[in-house]
């Protein structure tokens, strides 16, 4: 296939990118770092500058929306919620209508989206039914997935990655974390009750090969393990396979203080169960939280 991804030099592309070369897909990454992309990407990479590079008669097999600024980075102001809203919303815009113009049109578009969508639910077991919540997180996404599917208006088949916390140990969150963890400085966040939906890296990467060639597959997933844990119990079972203790505390106030209404992010959380990417036949090779982090760590 003829694959174009968007994201392509961040954590989850270089992973998918690695995997699709492997299988002998031709891959093109749009990247405001073009020069960098083979060197990120792989030797036979495509980079890509700007979308104005995709004229009508360029053509895609499957796109791949993996793009976004990150949005734990800074604080929630004005200016920075519509840098969030430009590099997601106003992008997938502009893939779709490259989409439209192309003489000939891809097959799939697989976009990025987040379950942030369904706001913070508390201890509700949340699958792809539930509707989205309303802090500026969720309407973010909800904004992003509604560019989105007008791709099947133009008879593309789109899936929506609602995808959880993604677990690597070279990079994201997990990586932040690893130091203060092994420094024995782990700290559960407010008073740890919050859920939180992973997934570990390689089968974030192995769903999305699932989902370029189940061709039945349409509309939201959520891309997150069966078995979402507490913050407080993942602060202990990292704790746990570093073989430091955890014993601190984030207190919610100071949380808030910091980071403003971004603080929703870690005091609040998603139980949240793959249902629909599982009906479809998708087998987890990490569907518990433990020995993810265990064959993450291992790997470093």
């Amino acid at each position: 296939m003829r694959i174009l991804i968007t994201g392509g030099t961040g954590l989850i592309g270089r992973h998918l990118c690695a995997a699709l070369l492997a299988k002998g897909h031709e891959i093109s990454v749009l990247s405001r770092r073009p020069a960098m992309v083979r060197g990120m990407c792989g030797a036979r990479v495509q980079p890509l500058a700007s979308l104005q590079e995709w004229t009508p008669d360029k053509s895609f097999d499957a796109v791949i929306n993996l793009a976004g600024e990150p949005i734990v980075d800074a604080r929630w102001t004005a200016r920075r919620q519509q840098i969030l809203l430009d590099s997601r919303v106003g992008l997938t815009r502009d893939l779709v209508a490259c989409m439209a113009a192309a003489t000939s049109k891809p097959e799939v578009f697989l976009s990025g989206s987040a379950i942030g969508w369904y706001g913070d639910t508390g201890d509700q077991w949340i699958d792809e039914a539930a509707t989205a919540g309303h802090d500026f997180a969720a309407r973010l996404c909800l904004q992003w997935e509604q560019q989105a599917l007008k791709a099947n208006a133009l008879g593309i088949r789109t899936v929506l990655l609602r995808t959880g916390l993604v677990l690597d140990a070279a990079g994201g969150m997990l990586h932040k974390l690893l130091l203060p963890f092994k420094l024995g400085l782990g700290a559960r966040l407010g008073d740890g009750q919050q859920w939180m939906s992973w997934i570990h890296i390689d089968d974030y990467v192995a769903a999305l090969l699932f989902l370029l060639e189940q061709t039945q597959v349409q509309g939201a997933l959520n891309m997150t393990a069966p078995v979402a844990v507490r913050n407080a119990e993942f602060t202990q079972t990292l704790a746990r396979v570093v073989r430091r203790p955890a014993w601190l505390v984030a207190p919610a106030a100071l949380l808030k203080i910091a980071m403003g209404d971004m603080a929703i992010l870690l005091l609040g959380g998603q139980r949240v169960t793959p249902q629909a990417l599982q009906s479809y036949g998708f087998v987890f090779s990490y569907p518990t939280l433990e020995p993810a982090l265990r064959a993450l760590l291992k790997k470093q």
